[in-house]
């Protein structure tokens, strides 16, 4: 596909600071924060920063092909979109933005269960190819109507979500009344005034909420009523035999996201899952805790043979994705990178983002003289 990029946004960070500017303070302190003092946060992209890369200019080299084969499909990058809770609050219509974009760009997009897109909607728009990840309700009902609806729009991929045992700490959000129940408070009301643009896509799309989870809501919630249902179908912890029930429900490829110990690998090989994707969570969950390339370097090495090991948290951009295949991972997810895009740019954002990722990656494979992704490994220092 024809790579589309706006000039004026040649960059991440060019995309984050036109985020900024563009939406709410509070929703875009909602994307970009981390839980506690953000030590974690920064964590993840300093320790990946430190993966440095030899190119082999005199090596014989035709061209870089991005190609990645994940589960049996063939993706044209081996990057994919994270999920992310409350996209719409972000930007209106987000994640149907992303997964239209996915789709086209053949990369994976993962829909979150607290997402304010459907799985039905998802699933139309990708044609049954999205990802699905399950928030592990409390209600054994509940969970398996999630599972049912995503296998009826054709989802293959399940991502089950290990690292939420409980809903991290976030300052920003407690102050901007974000936190559960969520609060209306004056300071936000200025803010979506100050942002016509977000107020009147929000006004074009509705407000967000949580639309996989709607049939399971009772009627005429109000927020402490919301933040009551939230607490109480998401009190349900993942464990081995949560696990072990879902993979003999789920036909398809499953995924366990938020590993990071090689005691949870372990477990995770024994129940038969097909891969690992090693999380953080953004540093949104625990700020005591390692960054999340520190780990999956750890779990290659020993576990690469026996289970598929993938990345997300801290990766921002081409030289990022470039740095995690090096160091082993057999594929790359970023959230915040593509949801900048989108800020900024709107309908065009999820267009722009992928493209820009593939033109950075592209730049960095002829650089090393690395012709396929699997070569990265022979180019770490």
């Amino acid at each position: 596909m024809k790579l589309n990029i706006n000039s004026k946004y040649p960059s991440v960070s060019d995309l984050r600071k036109r985020t900024q500017v563009k939406i709410p303070k509070f929703a875009f302190e909602y994307l970009d924060g981390g839980c506690n003092e953000d030590v974690n946060l920064d964590k993840n992209r300093s320790d990946l920063r430190k993966i440095e890369l030899m190119p082999h200019y005199l090596s014989k080299f035709d061209q870089a092909e991005m190609k990645t084969t994940l589960f049996g499909h063939t993706y044209d990058a081996p990057f994919g979109i994270a999920p992310i809770g409350l996209q719409g609050l972000i930007w209106p219509n987000a994640p149907e933005i992303l997964a239209r974009a996915a789709v086209n760009h053949n990369i994976p997009f993962i829909l979150s269960t607290v997402s304010t897109a459907s799985i039905e909607r998802i699933g139309e728009i990708t044609e049954g190819k999205a990802w699905f990840q399950l928030y592990h309700p409390a209600e054994e009902a509940v969970k398996r109507d999630l599972l049912e609806r995503a296998a009826a729009v054709g989802t293959n991929v399940l991502v089950i979500l290990a690292d939420v045992p409980s809903f991290g700490f976030r300052p920003r959000d407690v102050r901007n009344g974000l936190s559960m129940p969520p609060k209306i408070n004056f300071k936000n009301i200025l803010e979506i005034l100050k942002h016509p643009d977000w107020a009147l896509q929000t006004l074009i799309h509705g407000p967000p909420s949580f639309k996989s989870l709607v049939p399971y809501m009772p009627k005429g919630l109000n927020f402490k009523g919301l933040g009551e249902f939230m607490d109480a179908t998401f009190s349900g912890r993942l464990n081995e035999d949560r696990i072990a029930a879902i993979r003999e429900q789920w036909k398809g490829k499953l995924i366990v996201k938020g590993v990071v110990s090689e005691e949870d690998t372990l477990k995770a090989i024994d129940l038969g899952v097909d891969g690992v994707i090693v999380s953080n969570h953004g540093g949104r969950q625990l700020d005591a805790g390692q960054s999340s390339i520190v780990p999956m370097i750890h779990l290659v090495k020993k576990y690469q043979k026996n289970i598929k090991i993938m990345v997300d948290s801290g990766l921002r951009g081409g030289p990022d994705i470039a740095r995690a295949m090096a160091s082993g991972a057999a594929f790359t997810f970023m959230g915040r990178s593509f949801m900048y895009g989108v800020g900024a740019l709107g309908k065009q954002g999820g267009d722009h983002s992928i493209s820009l990722m593939k033109k950075e990656l592209q730049q960095v494979m002829e650089q090393l003289c690395c012709q396929t992704t699997c070569d990265f490994k022979n180019h770490l220092i």
